[in-house]
C-alpha cells in the first residue's frame, strides 16, 4: 500500500523547513506517512492541486506567492479562510473535495505568546500572509493595526476587506511584523531596511519576522541590536502553524517538542 502524502507547495519552495518538522511530527505520531516539497508556478497552481488527491495526498500547506491562490481553488472554506482571504492549509478528502483552513492566523498568536489587545501594530506586506496577520491582530484586540506596502493598491485592497488601516511609513507602534519576503535570499542589510522602510526607524518593543534563514535576517539583525526589543522569528511561527496543520490532518495533538527539535 502506498504512503499517504502531503506536502508543501511554493514557489520556490527548495528553502522550507516544513519537511523536517512534519516528518518529525509524523515520526513521533507513529504515523508512516510522506511529507513532501511541491514547487509549482502560480500558473500551474489549480491544474496541479486538483490532481494531488489522486496521487495520494492527504494534505499540503501553502506558501508564497499561493495563498491566495488556495483559497480560490478550495471546495470548502473555514469562517477562518474567508475572512483573511488567504489559506496555508488544504485538506483533501476520500472525495476529491478540497478543504481550506488557514492556520497562520492562530500559528501567529501562538508564537507571540503574548495579548495584543490595546497594542498598536504595523504589518508590512499585502500578501497572504500579510493578511493573516492583520486580521489576527485585529480580532484579538489589537487597538490599531497599520499595513505598509510598497504597492499602496495592494495595501488599500487588504485594509478595505480586513477593516485596518493604511500607512504611508512606519510610525509610531508597539509592533513590528515583516510578512514580506525581504531576507529569504541574501541581501544587506541596509538595503532590506531601506526596502522595507525600516532605515533609520527604531525598533519598537515586540518585532517579528516571518522570513527564516541559515543566518539572522537583516530584521532579525535591526531587532536584536535594541536592548529592550523582544523579537520572535519565522521559525517560531512555522512552528505553531504547521503543528496546527498537522493535527487537522491527522486527528492527532501535534507533538509540539519534536517538531522545535527538528526545525532548530
Amino acid at each position: 500500500m502506498d504512503r499517504p502524502l502531503l506536502g508543501v507547495a511554493g514557489f520556490p519552495v527548495a528553502h522550507s523547513r516544513s519537511p523536517a518538522m512534519q516528518a518529525a511530527g509524523l515520526a513521533e505520531l507513529g504515523l508512516d506517512w510522506e511529507y513532501v516539497r511541491v514547487p509549482v508556478p502560480p500558473e500551474l497552481f489549480a491544474e496541479t492541486v486538483r490532481a494531488l488527491p489522486g496521487s495520494g495526498f492527504r494534505g499540503l500547506n501553502v506558501t508564497v506567492p499561493h495563498k491566495e491562490a488556495a483559497l480560490a481553488v478550495a471546495d470548502i472554506r473555514s469562517a477562518t479562510a474567508e475572512a483573511v482571504g488567504a489559506v496555508n492549509t488544504l485538506s483533501f478528502g476520500p472525495d476529491g473535495q478540497i478543504a481550506a483552513e488557514n492556520t497562520d492566523a492562530p500559528g501567529f498568536l501562538a508564537a507571540l505568546g503574548q495579548d495584543v489587545r490595546g497594542l498598536r501594530a504595523t504589518v508590512l506586506g499585502a500578501g497572504g500572509s500579510a493578511r493573516a496577520v492583520a486580521w489576527a491582530l485585529a480580532d484579538a484586540g489589537a487597538a490599531r493595526v497599520g499595513v505598509v506596502n510598497r504597492t499602496s493598491a495592494r495595501a488599500r485592497e487588504l485594509a478595505d476587506d480586513l477593516d485596518v488601516e493604511v500607512d504611508a511609513a512606519v510610525g509610531a507602534t508597539d509592533l513590528v511584523v515583516n510578512c514580506t519576503s525581504v531576507g529569504l535570499e541574501p541581501v544587506g542589510d541596509a538595503d532590506a531596511l531601506g526596502f522595507l522602510g525600516l532605515a533609520g526607524v527604531a525598533p519598537p518593543p515586540l518585532v517579528v519576522d516571518l522570513v527564516y534563514a541559515a543566518e539572522p535576517t537583516p530584521v532579525a539583525r535591526w531587532a536584536t541590536d535594541a536592548a529592550d526589543t523582544r523579537f520572535v522569528d519565522g521559525l517560531d511561527v512555522l512552528l505553531h502553524q504547521g503543528a496546527l496543520s498537522l493535527e487537522l490532518w491527522t486527528g492527532q495533538a501535534a507533538p509540539i517538542e519534536a517538531m522545535r527539535a527538528a526545525l532548530r
